[in-house]
């Protein structure tokens, strides 16, 4: 589960009043709701609710709005050779859409410069279509000399150094690739959407019938209602807990359409969650993380975790671990997962529990395609095909 930080207040967008008819149009309107604080998983699906568009547009805007915001960097280093001077947010905007589109989309140049420039309205237009052709033009003659490879892959400095740090230069790059690629949809035998390494997990858990399986950091509510399901026979009972009132009926509302009368909803404070000590056969702790296995799934996240953040989150994190293991019944299993690649919040907390918690031992690993690390294993999106996820299974004594 990644770290939710709450999202910056923004204003209306300014300029054009009428609502985009175009699919490009309404990208555009995205870009700069996203500019301003939104998030695009956010104000995606609103605007195309209200637009009337066809599906295939519908899937368009998606990749252009996913795409530019994921691309960012890269796209106003485009631009940035062309223009030195204050730009106002729709001008901005529309020269990242364009620049995305000719870069990275293989948009023909007439189709991606005359579309994205009739998009733009006042003093701005002719710029925008002056600096998107420069662009198209260096695009066409392959002069495209990235200063460095967070430029080139679109990512803040320290993402590129930590990574790079952690898990050596070619896996650390080879993740940032694939972290780049859209997203696959992955939908369980159920209806509901899950990428296969979240599914892992919670198969990994392997609640059996009769079951009391605590589910710490439960919202959205997928990880507790594949552990509901359970493997046959009777199903588990999954307490799934969650610090946010608001969190928590997301939860609801997907046990609620799933029809699951086993997955009571409790919103808590993980870290001194009311249960009774040892209450539990089985916990998960799905820990708040920076997210940076799931970068391809949320193309805004990147621009919204801090360096400080890591830090911050493995303080959770430990706290969270602390609250869990008081509440496992003797010979009870503890999972700890992570949808991040930091050495700070998957073997370091591992050596950590080893340090503070030797009483906990070792559970099996998961088996290929996560590879060992420490006591558990991790999965790399570029090797996986999935997000990137930590797991590590701990066995309580007795």
């Amino acid at each position: 589960m990644t770290a939710r930080a709450r999202p910056a207040r923004h204003r209306p967008v300014s300029g054009r009043s009428r609502r985009p008819s175009s699919g490009r149009g309404l990208a555009l309107h995205a870009l700069v709701a996203v500019a301003a604080g939104a998030r695009a998983n956010e104000v995606v699906p609103q605007l195309l609710g209200a637009s009337g568009l066809a599906e295939r547009d519908r899937a368009f805007v998606t990749e252009l709005v996913y795409g530019t915001v994921r691309m960012q960097r890269a796209c106003d280093w485009l631009a940035g050779r062309h223009v030195h001077r204050q730009l106002d947010p729709r001008v901005r905007g529309a020269l990242r859409l364009g620049a995305y589109q000719l870069a990275f989309l293989g948009t023909p140049a007439h189709a991606a410069v005359s579309a994205t420039v009739a998009e733009v309205e006042g003093p701005g237009r002719g710029l925008v279509n002056a600096v998107l052709r420069r662009i198209a033009e260096d695009v066409a003659a392959g002069d495209l000399r990235w200063p460095d490879l967070a430029t080139e892959l679109s990512y803040p400095d320290w993402i590129v150094e930590r990574l790079t740090a952690d898990l050596g230069p070619e896996a650390a790059e080879a993740a940032l690739i694939q972290m780049n690629q859209p997203a696959t949809v992955t939908i369980r035998p159920d209806g509901y959407i899950q990428d296969p390494a979240s599914q892992q997990v919670a198969g990994h858990v392997a609640a059996r019938p009769g079951d009391v399986v605590l589910d710490l950091c439960a919202a959205p509510g997928g990880k507790a209602t594949a552990l509901a399901r359970g493997a046959g026979g009777d199903p588990a009972l999954v307490v799934a807990a969650d610090l946010s009132e608001r969190r928590g009926q997301v939860v609801r509302g997907n046990v609620a359409r799933l029809g699951l009368g086993n997955v009571p909803v409790v919103v808590a404070d993980g870290t001194r969650a009311p249960f009774r000590a040892r209450a539990f056969d089985r916990i998960l702790v799905d820990a708040p993380c920076s997210g940076l296995g799931v970068l391809r799934r949320r193309p805004d996240a990147r621009w919204r975790i801090q360096p400080g953040h890591v830090e911050h989150l493995t303080a959770l994190q430990r706290d969270l671990l602390d609250g869990a293991i008081g509440l496992l019944r003797p010979g009870g299993l503890l999972v700890y997962s992570v949808c991040t690649l930091t050495a700070a919040e998957t073997v370091e907390i591992d050596r950590w529990l080893a340090r503070d918690h030797p009483e906990l031992t070792g559970a099996p690993p998961p088996e290929p395609p996560w590879e060992p690390l420490g006591r558990g294993g991790r999965l790399f999106p570029h090797s996986a095909g999935t997000d990137g996820m930590f797991l590590l299974a701990l066995q309580a004594p007795g």
